[in-house]
């Protein structure tokens, strides 16, 4: 194969519970269906966890939750990032590895058995497929299957991407999953051309599945606190994993080779106010704190098992959903010790708005 999809380094895994998400698409994937069976998750802002070069072959799609961020990774180079929206808490994103292996244009909907789809309002019903083009179908116009039961897929408003937005599921708005869907074509080894784009657009009942030549790894995380350009950025545990904890801190820390000794006086305190702050739940209510962390020793295989996202007591029962986060999502400190390392800034960043891209 032409490209490799494993990258040997040092690691740092939070142990959580695993339970289920919860997608808008419950019927069975021809694409994508990479799910192995142990309860692991990444904690690490990898490809650039330790200050060692990326591999060169390394090429991924990398999503972390928390950072409503996904970029695309080209042979160990960072080529694009898009602001996302994110599974609800009540049916959170998986974490883990999965693969894409395909892109759907023209999506049809099979509503999955879940109380949210019978809604008194709705115009659906469980097990009914919806047509590809209807104004019924969430999907948008392109579905990439990422192993069940999630998806990257568009139909998202602008206004939705930052936040809550699925099912647990991946939300783009459709011009941002048309530009996705063309480079992952082209590191997967196909061409998908404007013009086909175009035809498939005219053509808005006809579902066409384009098979990559090679799979992509799409590498789902949980990560809270991430050294990023220099800086070091928490973000809400708006999934209630306990992650934003002293112990993490000095993993990450550590990954630098820094210590939470090395920081200044000020640094320290800004950092565990800073802890304190984002280690809430999208509602403002403290999150305790997690198990352990474990630190995985250097060159063992990173590929952590591909787990399902626990869902709160009782989600499954009801149809309400937590729709916005109460308060800031992140606070970022400037750590002197942490210049020039971390995981890359984001290139590109499409916000899914007009005119708003940037290289920041």
């Amino acid at each position: 194969m032409r490209r490799e999809t494993r990258i040997l380094m040092a690691a740092i895994v939070v142990t959580v519970a695993a339970g289920l998400g919860a997608c808008v698409e419950p019927q069975i994937e021809t694409a994508g269906a990479y799910v192995a069976p142990a309860p692991a998750m990444r904690a690490t802002p990898t490809p650039a966890l330790t200050p060692s070069p990326t591999p060169a072959n390394d090429t991924r799609i990398v999503i972390n939750a928390p950072a409503y961020r996904m970029d695309v990774f080209d042979n160990g180079a960072l080529v694009k990032s898009y602001l996302i929206g994110i599974g609800y808490p009540e049916f959170p994103l998986p974490t883990g590895m999965r693969m894409a292996d395909a892109i759907i244009f023209n999506p049809t909907w099979t509503p999955p058995d879940e109380p949210w789809v019978e809604s008194p309002r709705s115009q659906v019903k469980v097990g009914q497929k919806v047509a590809a083009g209807s104004k019924l179908n969430p999907l948008g116009l392109v579905k990439i299957p990422i192993g069940l039961p999630s998806l990257i897929h568009g139909g998202k408003s602008p206004a939705q991407l930052g936040g809550f937005a699925s099912h647990g599921c991946v939300g783009l708005t459709n011009a941002q999953v048309i530009d996705l869907s063309k480079r992952l074509a082209e590191l997967g080894g196909v061409e998908i051309t404007d013009d086909q784009i175009a035809k498939y657009g005219r053509k808005r009942t006809q579902t066409k599945l384009i098979s990559l030549q090679w799979p992509i790894l799409v590498e789902l995380r949980y990560e809270t606190i991430v050294v990023e350009d220099g800086k070091l950025r928490i973000y809400r545990d708006v999934y209630e994993r306990g992650t934003n904890t002293e112990e993490n801190l000095r993993c990450v820390l550590g990954a630098y080779g820094v210590t939470l000794e090395d920081l200044s006086e000020n640094e320290r305190w800004q950092v565990m106010t800073a802890l304190d702050r984002m280690g809430r739940n999208a509602g403002g209510k403290a999150v305790p704190a997690a198990p352990l962390v474990t630190l995985v020793e250097a060159g063992a295989d990173p590929l952590p098992d591909a787990t399902l996202s626990k869902r709160p007591k009782g989600a499954s029962a009801s149809r309400k959903v937590t729709r916005r986060v109460k308060g800031e999502k992140e606070v970022v400190v400037e750590i002197t010790a942490l210049a020039g390392k971390g995981y890359s800034a984001p290139v590109e960043l499409d916000s899914g708005k007009a005119g708003t891209r940037s290289t920041q």
